[in-house]
């Protein structure tokens, strides 16, 4: 994982112009809100002390998706939250980075709680949550006019 920056900006703009994939996210977007979500994701962390990280492949280098903890004006927690680009799915990259920015939030951060929160209709994205040994803590409504379940992640061992 790597700081977000403007070198990403082609992985944004094929992921969020893909309805299927981005439906989660807000997607699908035109080029132009693809880069808003790119610089939000850069200018997190210098409002916030945190962000979102740039997923990439080891091997070859490319860029998978993005994972990190997120909490944008007006929402009413803060949130572990990732997307992946479709050719890079179920191969255990969400998994893995999520699991980092836990270690993270809790190590670094010295946060009490790690959130993620839930769309009903989400179910991969549940897989994952529950995967990580996410917890059902809340329901939560939203500015969007949605309601969400509310996961608390736990500590990882040793941290």
């Amino acid at each position: 994982m790597r700081a977000p920056s403007a070198a990403d900006y082609d992985v944004y703009k094929t992921f969020y112009a893909d309805a299927e994939a981005s439906a989660a996210y807000g997607g699908p977007l035109p080029a132009h809100l693809a880069w808003k979500k790119l610089a939000a994701d850069i200018g997190h962390w210098r409002m916030r002390g945190f962000g979102m990280w740039s997923v990439y492949v080891r091997a070859t280098n490319e860029m998978a998706g993005g994972c990190g903890l997120v909490w944008p004006e007006g929402w009413p927690r803060s949130e572990l939250t990732w997307w992946i680009i479709p050719a890079a799915r179920r191969q255990g990259y969400a998994l893995e980075a999520s699991q980092a920015v836990i270690a993270f939030a809790y190590r670094e951060l010295k946060w009490a709680l790690v959130e993620t929160h839930m769309d009903d209709d989400n179910n991969a994205a549940r897989a994952l949550a529950l995967k990580l040994g996410g917890e059902v803590i809340a329901r939560d409504m939203f500015p969007d006019g949605r309601e969400r379940d509310i996961y608390a992640l736990p500590r990882p061992t040793g941290v």
